[in-house]
Order: structure tokens, then sequence, then C-alpha cells
């Protein structure tokens, strides 16, 4: 796979809204547990090919109680992972900078100051961010304003950048990805994936095949004169465009992600989320005993693991259906369901275990998870399972006794419930 190539494109609807502090917090905790176990397994420069790849960080999201598919899962990420991991830079070597808004007017400094710090060309860094939101928004003109730039780079000075930009119009996002590894040039094809529908006819001067249209653009500045070149623009202006370079675009692989907000069964490869459920099941008793134990919760957050497991051990073609991943953590706004707070809290306890005992040298924990997810890829040829609504349906049933949150409160127990017992609900604390 050539990474200095376009990687695809998808549809992300336009979401309002904030992440609840009660979330984002939690985000923020998963995402950088996580990241340390990537690096810890696989390294640093496989962490940033992860983050370059958008159906993985669209899953990232996912799993982490997002919403599945909109726009907002790219601020809420990266703001996690700079919330996470400025602690753990002296450690892991990776560094956040950007964000949305002001915040991403900022990156140049940022990296001018990591530079010093950890020894790396900063102004040279500083000077690339600059360049590539000038690309993705002047060189490329596809409709959409960039309003969110985050730039991650590591102590060697390699670096992944994800920009966003938005076409109010039509609702929509596109997404940006850049990679430093393999980039030759910055105006040669050098997107590791771009983001988002089709939206009629784009120019992108940043496209291989452009490099004579920015040649003669130079020329006729040249030779012309600015002044010149607007008076010929206008003296063209209603005339049919012609195309100078027919060659057309090669076929992409695109994530569409759909306007519906709840979690259809077309949006899932159920043959997969039967691995998973399969997987925590048979793996579960055996390498997480004492989770087990845990009365209404543990085997419920053994399910979660699995799908956390694949995040972090999954090949790039596993993440061809983000939604699935939501099914981990609901989502905020109660789709699929309301985020389980005390199997989101479990899961975050057992990755941090597995983490702090893997510095140590001891990674039977994470060798657990890697079993759950291979168990999950040999379950997934065979085993059959209960359908979408069935499986969402139950989570709605437990959700109270999961500690279930979303935007618009804590889930309550079933009408009846509580009086058929006899108590009040009791909402866990967080």
């Amino acid at each position: 796979m050539n990474l200095v190539q376009r990687a695809g494109n998808a549809d992300l609807p336009l979401h309002g809204g904030r992440v609840p502090q009660w979330l984002g917090l939690r985000m923020t905790r998963l995402g950088a547990v996580i990241t340390e176990a990537i690096v810890q397994h696989y390294g640093r420069d496989e962490f940033l090919r992860r983050l370059a790849n958008p159906f993985w960080f669209q899953s990232f999201g996912a799993v982490m109680g997002m919403d599945w598919h909109s726009s907002g899962i790219t601020t809420s990420v990266l703001g996690a992972l700079k919330r996470g991991l400025t602690p753990l830079a002296g450690e892991l070597g990776i560094h956040v900078c950007g964000g949305r808004g002001s915040h991403s007017r900022k990156t140049p400094e940022e990296l001018t100051v990591i530079g010093e710090r950890v020894g790396i060309d900063g102004a040279a860094l500083a000077t690339t961010s600059r360049l590539i939101a000038k690309v993705d928004s002047a060189a490329l003109q596809d409709g959409f304003d960039l309003y969110l730039h985050g730039f991650i780079v590591t102590d060697d000075g390699k670096w992944v950048v994800v920009q966003q930009g938005m076409n109010d119009g039509r609702r929509q996002a596109r997404r940006y990805h850049w990679q430093s590894e393999g980039l030759t040039s910055f105006l040669d094809s050098p997107h590791a994936a771009i983001e988002g529908r089709e939206q009629g006819e784009i120019i992108n001067l940043a496209d291989r095949r452009a490099e004579r249209s920015r040649s003669g653009q130079l020329d006729l500045l040249a030779s012309l004169g600015p002044d010149r070149i607007v008076r010929e623009v206008a003296a063209l202006e209603g005339q049919p465009a012609t195309t100078a370079n027919a060659d057309a675009q090669p076929m992409l692989p695109h994530l569409i992600m759909p306007a519906h907000h709840d979690v259809r069964e077309k949006d899932v490869n159920m043959r997969r989320l039967h691995g998973n459920l399969a997987a925590a099941a048979d793996r579960g008793p055996a390498d997480f005993s004492e989770l087990l134990l845990t009365p209404g919760v543990g085997a419920r957050t053994v399910k979660a693991l699995a799908m956390v497991a694949e995040v972090v051990h999954g090949a790039p073609c596993r993440f061809s259906d983000p939604a699935r991943f939501s099914l981990a953590h609901g989502g905020k706004d109660r789709h699929p369901f309301p985020v389980p707070l005390k199997v989101y809290d479990e899961t975050i306890s057992v990755m941090k275990s597995a983490v702090r005992k893997g510095r140590l040298g001891r990674d039977e924990e994470l060798q657990a998870l890697k079993r759950l997810d291979d168990q999950s890829r040999m379950l997934e040829r065979y085993v059959t399972g209960p359908d979408l609504k069935e499986i969402v349906a139950g989570e709605f049933d437990k959700s109270h006794l999961f500690g279930g949150r979303s935007v618009f409160g804590w889930e309550p127990p079933p009408l009846g419930e509580d009086e058929a017992i006899g108590r009040p609900a009791q909402p866990p604390k967080g």
C-alpha cells in the first residue's frame, strides 16, 4: 500500500453539540491506554499508520462511545488523544498538536516548542503544518472549508496530519489524512486519505496529474501579470469548461457514513460481530476469570474488550464497518444504546492493568487480549447469532444495570421494575 496516495473518502454528517464531560474524561483515558497498547505491541510508526487510515480512525472513535458516523469523531478523538497523551509524551515520544478553530492556529507554535524540547527541527515541522493547511484549503478546492487541523508528531520527527473541512450547505464534512512516511512531495498526490462524498467537480492542484497546470499558472503569472489574467478569466466566463487532462480518477475505497443516526444491520458486518461475541463467551472464562466474578458486569465487559482488542490488533481490512465498534460502549446519543459506564470503566481498568504489567515485562494480560482477537477471527467463519435488533434490544433492557447514560440523562429501569423489587433507581457515580 502506497501511503502517500489517497486512501479513500467518506460522508461525515455534521453534528452539533458537545461531548459531555463524563464521556470526554473516559475517552481520554481509553484513547491513551489503547495507544499505549498499540505502541507496546507494534511501535510508534504503526500507531501513526493507524491514524492515517480513515476506516481505523472512525472505528477508534466509535469504540470510545462517540456517535459512530458523525464528523464529531474527528474533533473528539484528537481532543482525547491530546489530553491523554500529553502527560505520556516523555514516555511514548508522541505529541498531539492543534485542534479545532483557534487551537489549529497554535499548531506551528506548539511544534516549535516540542522541537526545542526533544531535539527535532520544530521550525521545519511548523512550516510543514502551514503548507499542508494551505494545500487542503487553496490547492484543493472541493467545497469544504477547513476548520480543524491536528498534527501528531513523534520524537524522531515522523508525523501524521488529520484535518477536516465542512460544507455547511450540504451538512457534510470531509476529513483529510496525511503521513510523512514515504512522502516525497506536498503537491504530487500527497494525501494518505481524503474522506467525504464527491461533491461535483473538484479542483485539486495537489494531484500529480496537475503538475502541468501548476507550471502553466506560474508561467501565466510571469508573462501576463495578475491584471491581464483577471481580464482573460472574465472574458472566458460562461463558456463550457474543457479538461486538459482527461485521465480518470482511479477508483478508491470510500467509507460512506449515512445520514441516519441509528445503527442498522446493513451498517454492520454481522459475521464479524458474531465472531466478537462468540470469542468473548469462549475465551472470557479462560482468560478473564477474575473479571467474571464481578456480578452482572464482567461478561458484558469481555464483549467490549473483544472489540477493543480488534482496534489494537486488527488488520486494515477489519475496519470497513465502523458501526460495529459502537456496540462496545454504545453512543452518547443512545445510538445504538446508552453508554454503559460500568462496562466502560471496567474496560479502562483492564486495559490499564494490561499495559502497566506489559511495561514491566509481564505481558500475560496483553496476550490474553491478543488471544481474544485471534479467537474472534477464527470463530466468525462459522458461528451465528441473534440479529442486530435483538442485540440492541438486550442492551437497552439491561442498560440501567450497566450504568447506562446519554446526553439525555441516566437510563431508567424498565417501567415498574423498581416498584416490583421495592427500591428506587440509583445511577452510578461519575
